[in-house]
């Protein structure tokens, strides 16, 4: 990994540890991807080879410096969805920074109507990190857009296993995934389209 980019996302990391232990509500916080989980997604990103990226749930932009880092390196780029503005314009500042605006475009989008105007098969990773109650509403989209040999990864499937429950009841309905389930960051629910 780049060391700027390194840099830049344990100083988002430490930035986001002072600003969440200040806040009540969960909604206020930042929740920022934890460092092992963001190692994942970018080992795994460059291991598919995936030239197309999506991200539900932009955050402050850790885990889109994770993915437009492996992005840059399969030569491909990262769509990453949010409907917060401003925090999406706080993740293109940091992306900007560490030398990877090239390789994301940011946009103000619900996740479920942007994963419904998308081709099939068009996606090679899709990562969801936005509010897990909304997922099931998405479907079938989420399984859709997956390209053969594409992966969809969850965060959060440990520490908030009840919400993610629908979605991996759905992702296990389908004949054609391979699921499981990864003690990475907070939890880390993994499809693989066979």
């Amino acid at each position: 990994m780049d060391e700027t980019v390194r840099k830049t996302i344990e100083a988002l990391n430490e930035a986001a540890a002072r600003h969440d232990a200040a806040q009540q509500d969960r909604l206020d916080r930042w929740r920022v991807l934890e460092p092992d989980a963001g190692e994942f997604l970018w080992f795994l990103a460059q291991s598919v080879g995936a030239r197309a990226v999506v991200e539900v749930g932009t955050s402050r932009g850790v885990s889109t410096l994770w993915l437009a880092d492996a992005a840059r390196a399969t030569g491909g780029h990262v769509l990453s969805l949010d409907t917060d503005a401003a925090a999406q314009e706080h993740a293109r500042r940091t992306t900007a920074e560490a030398g990877l605006a090239g390789h994301v475009e940011f946009r103000v989008a619900d996740g479920g109507t942007a994963l419904a105007g998308l081709p099939d098969g068009s996606v090679d990773l899709l990562f969801l990190d936005a509010e897990r109650t909304e997922y099931p509403s998405w479907w079938p989209h989420p399984f859709r857009v997956l390209r053969q040999g594409g992966v969809l990864v969850a965060d959060n499937a440990l520490s908030h296993p009840e919400e993610i429950a629908p979605l991996r009841d759905l992702l296990l309905a389908e004949p054609a995934l391979t699921v499981t389930t990864l003690n990475l960051g907070k939890g880390e629910l993994v499809a693989l389209r066979r």
